[in-house]
C-alpha cells in the first residue's frame, strides 16, 4: 500500500506543480485589473502591500466608496486619506479590511465609519465573489471571510476555484493582449457615478410595499468588538450616515429600531456622530442616481459638507 502510495505522488507530482506555477501566473495577472470585479483588486493590492499607510481611513459599503472623496479630504485636511468602502457587503466585510489594514499596515488617527440600515444585515451569499480569486491560496485569513462563499478546497487545491471562472479567465487573457487598456475604476478606494435617478426604488415599493432588515445579533457584536478595539489602539472613530434620499428612507420599516443602535454605541464609547438623513440633500433628487446612492455632483458637495462638519466639531484639531 505504501508502494502504491509513493507512486500515485510521484505520478502526480509533476501535474501539481504545474497546476500551482499555472495558478501563481493567472492570479499575479488577475491582480493588475483596475477595473474587473468593480474595481476591488487595487484596494486589495494596496492593503496586503501595506501601502494604505494614511492618516485618515474610510470604512463602509457602497455608499461609503461612492460618496466620501478620499482626495478632497487630502487636499482640504492636509491629511493622507483612503477609502476602504467595499461594494455590495455587510459590516463583516468591512471589519476583514480592517483587519488587514492594522496587520499590514500603519494604524490611522482617524476612521470615518459610515453606517447604513443594512449594515449588520447577514447575507445568504457571497457577493461580488471574483475579487477574491487571486488571494485564496493558502490564505487563512480570507478562508475565514469567504467562508460561504467558496468550498475549503478552493483554499488549498490550485487551479480549482478558477474552473467556470469565464470572465475572470478572460479579463486575464485581455491583460496579457492588451496591458495598456487596463484602467483603474477607482481613486485611493473611491469611485463616483455620474448617472441620472433610476426607477429602482419604485420598482422595489411595487414588489414589496416596504422591507424590514433583520439585524445578526455576530455582526452586531463584531461591531461592538471594533469600537473597542479602536478605543484600546487610540484609534478616534466618528460616525457618518451619509445623505439617503427620503423616499428611501420610508421603505424600511424598522428604521427606528436600527438607528436607534447607533445612538446606542454613539453614546457607549462617545463617538460623534454624524447623522445626515434629515439634511436638505436628502430630500433633493438631483443628488441621487438611486434612494441610496449619491451621483457624482451629490458625491462633491456632500464631500465637502462633511470636511466642513469634521472642522467644525474640532475632530480635525485632534489629529
Amino acid at each position: 500500500m505504501k508502494s502504491f502510495i509513493k507512486r500515485l505522488f510521484i505520478f502526480l507530482l509533476p501535474f501539481l506543480l504545474f497546476s500551482y506555477g499555472l495558478d501563481i501566473f493567472l492570479s499575479k495577472t488577475l491582480k493588475k485589473s483596475g477595473s474587473y470585479a468593480d474595481g476591488e483588486f487595487p484596494i486589495w493590492n494596496t492593503l496586503y502591500a501595506g501601502k494604505i499607510n494614511s492618516d485618515i481611513v474610510i470604512y463602509g459599503s457602497s455608499r461609503a466608496l461612492k460618496h466620501i472623496d478620499p482626495a478632497m479630504i487630502r487636499d482640504s485636511l492636509h491629511k493622507s486619506a483612503y477609502n476602504l468602502g467595499v461594494n455590495g457587503h455587510s459590516f463583516r466585510s468591512e471589519y476583514f479590511r480592517h483587519y488587514l489594514l492594522l496587520k499590514y499596515n500603519k494604524k490611522p488617527e482617524l476612521i470615518i465609519q459610515t453606517l447604513d440600515v443594512t449594515s449588520f444585515e447577514k447575507k445568504s451569499d457571497l457577493y461580488n465573489p471574483d475579487q477574491y480569486l487571486p488571494y485564496m491560496l493558502f490564505n487563512t485569513d480570507m478562508r475565514l471571510h469567504t467562508y460561504n462563499g467558496y468550498p475549503t478546497a478552493d483554499y488549498y487545491i490550485p487551479m480549482i476555484r478558477y474552473y467556470g471562472k469565464k470572465e475572470a479567465l478572460l479579463e486575464i487573457l485581455d491583460l496579457i493582449v492588451n496591458p495598456s487598456g487596463n484602467k483603474p475604476l477607482r481613486t485611493r478606494g473611491y469611485h463616483s457615478n455620474d448617472f441620472t435617478w433610476n426607477n429602482d426604488l419604485q420598482k422595489a415599493q411595487e414588489e414589496l410595499g416596504s422591507f424590514k432588515v433583520v439585524s445578526d445579533t455576530t455582526m452586531i457584536e463584531l461591531f461592538d468588538r471594533y469600537l473597542a478595539e479602536c478605543a484600546r489602539e487610540n484609534i478616534e472613530v466618528v460616525f457618518v450616515y451619509t445623505p439617503e434620499y427620503i423616499e428611501g428612507q420610508n421603505f424600511v420599516s424598522n428604521r427606528k429600531e436600527i438607528m436607534d443602535l447607533y445612538d446606542h454605541f454613539s453614546a457607549k464609547y462617545g463617538i460623534t456622530y454624524f447623522n445626515y438623513s434629515r439634511d436638505t440633500m436628502s430630500y433633493k433628487k438631483e443628488y441621487f442616481y438611486n434612494s441610496g446612492h449619491l451621483n457624482s455632483r451629490g458625491s462633491e458637495l456632500f464631500t465637502a459638507k462633511l470636511i466642513n462638519d469634521l472642522r467644525k466639531a474640532g475632530i480635525t484639531d485632534n489629529l
